[in-house]
């Protein structure tokens, strides 16, 4: 049965919005057209808001069952909405208050129950009578922040929070980091998202969660990176970067919408040289074991004839030089340097190669070993000690070029106008918890996944932020910024608002993992990790381009083709097709998944056991849980495939 509105006596609808520390009146909404099912209005102009208004949509539909109305709507602006209809005499208000929780909640309604959420970057109200209402991304005029003009983004890779400076760690020198740190704000909630690396940079270009739907890729047909856009709006954009992986299947496409980029060769697995230099002879490579495995590594340092031709080193040398170069030369410019340090291979120079470690004899080891706590790669104590001094020593040789990066921005006086980010993608292991080394099928405890993340922002005093934040909000903040709507489903919220003091955060949960492997959820109260059931299965790929992280030693390991199996489906938010493979129990699976070492659920309060030393649970968490109903609802949300809800024992 359909509801008719009539035209005569017009109904009007009127929306109330509170963004930030501005709050609109009740604004007017003018009758167009009514159908049998629709109701469109139109907004009365009148100066509250800036530009970008268009025509707001208003659907109303009864029906005998449920349904569920999803718009596309941009949240990161918004604080609180409530919608008032009327209909005859009587007036039916549905208010909900969207604040400290996006996980779906039931109201009352006259009576009557409804439920609120999010779908990706959707609003949706889901009641026997369905009122949504369809919104541009909003901005204001009044008291809006004061945006920079330019971003200067530092990402180093694996750089564990526990051993900064800045954030109350000893081990290890890092005074530029720290002297950053006395001027930005410094995040101390800040997670992980998708993981590992590629997965990582996806979340911070394109802004939107891919870990589960793929494992690792290029950017996809269906989204766009932040620089595209940047381009179109006539910012400048450049890459200054050491890391292997974007120039390799899987990472291919991340570069191509800069408008320059400047790759440093010579990091970890880039295959760049063919021999041994043959007259390495009194370089400053120091002799090291070569890696269990053939590494382009082992071979391209016997060309570094200098610390600074060290990749670490060159990159940040290159980006204070563009900094020189270019300053004042461009009317908005983002920088972008991916630096690859201190990722492994731990291996640096004097003064730095023995500044931890003076007593070591014999070859370095600058290549840890993946493996879980008790595994038969784990290093005896002493080994453990050398490695670990081997990557506060790349740290610390990194810290010290991330100076000439600060030096440049003093020197042009740029942080009046630009906003400087450092940031990492994930920890590393380093022989915490019982002895887990690297990145190996675990799950991500704090050392891996509570990550640093600083910001100076102009005109800002440094400080503090205890909002609870992830990766793809680093994508949101360049958005706001430069004032850029995706077409694509993003996951982000902007920190504009703490970053200039005129909000707080709305985000009540976040969200990381690695594809096919536990999901984590994370709020201010717990962090709940969900493993898979034993099979791990059912698992599904979603992806256009196929590609994924290539082994150069291993050259038969490679990603598994689709097979007949395959079939078209259709990312959220997307009309774009999009292959989905299927992967059952006896197939072969991409990487991390094939892992089987699952440790079963865990269960942490991040108030009382903010370091994670006590798990809650001894065995799976019983599907009736408030937890599992929070992960279930967050993953709903982004409207996930049903193989995880499944995979995970959600259903």
């Amino acid at each position: 049965m359909t509801h008719r509105v009539e035209k005569d006596p017009p109904r009007r609808a009127r929306l109330e919005v509170d963004l930030g520390s501005t709050t609109a009146k009740r604004v007017p909404l003018d009758l167009v057209e009514v159908s049998d099912v629709k109701v469109e209005v139109q907004l009365l102009r009148d100066g509250t808001f800036g530009p970008g208004w268009c025509d707001v949509v208003v659907d109303f539909l009864e029906a005998e069952c449920w349904t569920t109305g999803i718009f596309k709507f941009n949240p990161r602006h918004l604080l609180r909405w409530e919608v008032e209809e009327w209909f005859n005499t009587q007036p039916e208000e549905l208010g909900v208050e969207v604040g400290e929780s996006e996980r779906i909640r039931t109201v009352e309604s006259d009576g009557e129950v409804a439920k609120l959420g999010f779908h990706g970057t959707s609003v949706f109200i889901q009641h026997q009578r369905v009122l949504c209402v369809t919104l541009p991304t909003m901005t204001i005029n009044e008291n809006s922040p004061t945006l920079p003009r330019n971003v200067v983004v530092i990402l180093l890779d694996s750089l564990n929070r526990h051993l900064l400076e800045a954030y109350g760690s000893n081990e290890f020198e890092t005074p530029h980091l720290k002297r950053f740190a006395q001027r930005a704000t410094k995040f101390t909630n800040h997670h992980t998202g998708s993981l590992p690396c590629m997965p990582a940079r996806h979340d911070v270009l394109c802004g939107s969660l891919d870990f589960l739907w793929r494992p690792w890729g290029s950017i996809e047909l269906w989204e766009d990176a932040i620089t595209y856009d940047l381009r179109r709006k006539g910012v400048v954009t450049q890459l200054v970067t050491d890391h292997p992986h974007l120039f390799e299947a899987g990472g291919e496409n991340y570069h191509t919408d800069f408008s320059a980029w400047d790759y440093i060769r010579g990091h970890e697995d880039d295959p760049w040289k063919t021999r041994l230099d043959p007259s390495w002879f009194g370089a400053p490579s120091l002799p090291a074991q070569p890696a269990s495995i053939a590494r382009g590594y082992d071979t391209s340092r016997t060309y570094f004839k200098s610390p600074e031709d060290f990749p670490g080193p060159k990159t940040m040398t290159a980006a204070a030089t563009w900094i020189d170069d270019n300053a004042g030369a461009h009317d908005r410019f983002f920088l972008f340097v991916d630096e690859f340090d201190p990722h492994e291979p731990f291996d640096t120079p004097e003064p730095w190669a023995s500044m931890y470690d003076e007593e070591w004899q014999g070859p370095k080891v600058i290549w840890p070993p993946y493996t879980p706590a008790g595994g038969p790669t784990v290093p005896d104590e002493r080994t453990g000690r050398h490695i670990r001094a081997n990557y506060g020593a790349k740290l610390t040789m990194i810290d010290h070029y991330f100076g000439r990066v600060m030096d440049a921005l003093d020197r042009h006086q740029l942080w009046d106008d630009t906003a400087v980010i450092v940031m990492t993608d994930h920890g590393h292991y380093l022989g915490e918890r019982g002895g887990i080394w690297g990145k190996p099928g675990v799950p991500i405890y704090s050392e891996m996944g509570h990550i640093p993340l600083m910001v100076a922002w102009p005109g800002a005093a440094p400080g503090e932020c205890d909002a609870l934040t992830t990766t793809v909000d680093v994508h949101a903040t360049l958005c706001e910024i430069f004032d850029v709507t995706p077409h694509h489903q993003t996951h982000g919220y902007s920190l504009v608002n703490q970053l200039s003091g005129t909000g707080t955060t709305r985000r009540s949960h976040v969200l990381t993992g690695i594809w096919g492997r536990e999901v984590v959820y994370i709020d201010d109260d717990m962090k709940f990790v969900r493993a898979p059931q034993e099979s791990n299965r059912p698992l599904a790929m979603y992806s256009n381009r196929w590609s994924t992280m290539p082994i150069h030693a291993l050259p038969q390991i490679r990603l598994p083709r689709p097979d007949r199996r395959a079939t078209i489906a259709y990312m959220p938010g997307s009309d774009v097709p999009v292959l989905r493979q299927p992967f059952d129990e006896g197939d072969r699976v991409p990487f991390w998944a094939q892992m089987s070492n699952f440790e079963g659920d865990v269960l942490f309060n991040r108030r009382e056991d903010p370091n994670e030393t006590r798990n809650l649970t001894s065995g799976p968490v019983p599907s009736s849980s408030f937890h599992v109903e929070a992960l279930r609802e967050a993953l709903r949300s982004l409207e996930v495939p049903d193989v995880q809800f499944e995979r995970l024992v959600l259903n």
